[in-house]
């Protein structure tokens, strides 16, 4: 699944109004596995991001998904993304 998840992170890097909320299906994608594992790090990354671009929706599933992490993933997934958003 990661074609798909480089190919919707760079159409949305282009710009448009809508890229926070590809950002939030991606996220949710990862949180529920959706075509992909579970990987709750990688759902928090995007909702994280997603919320950052302004997707109150993000936000609010990013908090949901922080409560079943461990301290360790929660950290790997803010320095995810705040790697993704110095690079983009």
């Amino acid at each position: 699944m990661a074609r798909f998840e480089m190919h919707s992170a760079e159409m949305a890097t282009m710009g448009g109004e809508n890229n926070a909320d590809v950002f939030c299906e991606m996220g949710l994608m990862y949180a529920t596995g959706r075509g992909c594992a579970v990987d709750l790090v990688a759902a928090h990354k995007w909702l994280n991001i997603a919320a950052i671009k302004g997707n109150d929706r993000a936000a609010s599933l990013r908090a949901d998904v922080a409560a079943n992490m461990d301290k360790m993933q929660l950290v790997e997934a803010l320095r995810a993304a705040r790697e993704w958003m110095t690079i983009h």
